[in-house]
């Protein structure tokens, strides 16, 4: 039987120090379980927010380890912040990392919003949006297999190409409710990734959301059904003290098995395609706990 909608996990970032051994080994109980993809945060670092300084593994090393180790999860930046990286970098690492995990990787976007680890690691966080467009536009054209010369504002690249040849064109996701970024990337993208917060964790704000989705993706001149639906969802297992804050007014998907199959079936209902699950606590044994809610989907 066909599952409704896929179900992903996103692997701890920051809350908490976590190693390789601990990430790999989430991921690989995210497998065994039924999951179908696994996502690692892109980010250098997080401080000046009331919290200890923190920061996860790079994202790229982490997506290579797991591509290697996992058979079946999709794999995926959540999401990959342009700005980190030259554009011709990034797209070598993503073609190494689709490669190595059998055409496996969801290559997911973004502009980057921390201002504090741009500052900290020497990036520009001025025109962050011109920026992306660029870089965006010289990604997709290596990955698709081109020749790229750019004499942009920003980026610079001259008979740049990516050897060994791409062996396909990794699926591109974006990450961002942006009118201009969508406006840069839904011609060309396969799916659209919004955060919890952003919709409220709810059915119904992800409907209201997604609608806009609809709008935007007609307007950039594309079918809306050819662009699939991703909706991060926070969820909370236990009555313990959550190891992500959790903002006034927004409520958490309750974990259990039952309670946390019928909230995914509502969210496939209002329109989503896949759902991340962000799960407070993250550890090897919140994902097996979880796995009995996907056995219920997969009866449904």
């Amino acid at each position: 039987m066909t599952r409704p909608l896929r179900v992903g996990v996103q692997l701890p970032e920051v809350e908490r120090v976590v190693r390789f051994e601990e990430l790999l080994s989430i991921a690989l109980a995210a497998e065994r379980s039924g999951f179908d993809s696994a996502w690692v945060g892109d980010h250098l670092l997080y401080r000046g927010d009331g919290r200890e300084e923190r920061g996860p593994l790079d994202c790229w090393s982490v997506l290579a380890g797991l591509a290697a180790a996992t058979e079946r999860l999709r794999l995926g930046p959540l999401v990959a912040c342009t700005a980190f990286r030259p554009p011709g970098l990034l797209a070598r690492a993503a073609q190494a990392v689709d490669e190595m995990s059998g055409g496996r990787l969801t290559l997911g976007l973004g502009a980057g919003w921390n201002r504090a680890e741009f500052e900290a690691f020497g990036l520009r966080f001025d025109h962050r949006v011109a920026r992306f467009e660029e870089s965006f536009d010289a990604i997709r054209r290596l990955l698709s297999g081109e020749r790229v010369s750019v004499e942009g504002r920003f980026v610079r690249l001259e008979d740049a190409v990516l050897h060994p040849s791409p062996l396909r064109r990794p699926r591109l996701m974006v990450g961002s409710n942006g009118p201009r970024m969508l406006a840069a990337t839904l011609p060309f993208v396969d799916c659209w990734n919004t955060w919890w917060d952003d919709y409220g964790n709810t059915a119904e704000g992800f409907a209201r959301l997604n609608a806009t989705i609809d709008e935007a993706t007609g307007r950039a001149g594309k079918d809306p059904a050819e662009i699939e639906r991703s909706a991060c969802a926070l969820v909370r297992l236990g009555s313990g003290v959550p190891e992500r804050p959790v903002p006034p007014g927004v409520e958490p998907l309750d974990g259990r098995p039952r309670a946390l199959a019928d909230a995914l079936l509502r969210l496939k209902d209002a329109g989503a395609d896949e759902v991340i699950l962000v799960v407070t606590p993250i550890l090897e044994r919140s994902v097996l706990e979880l796995g009995e809610a996907l056995e219920l989907l997969d009866t449904a």
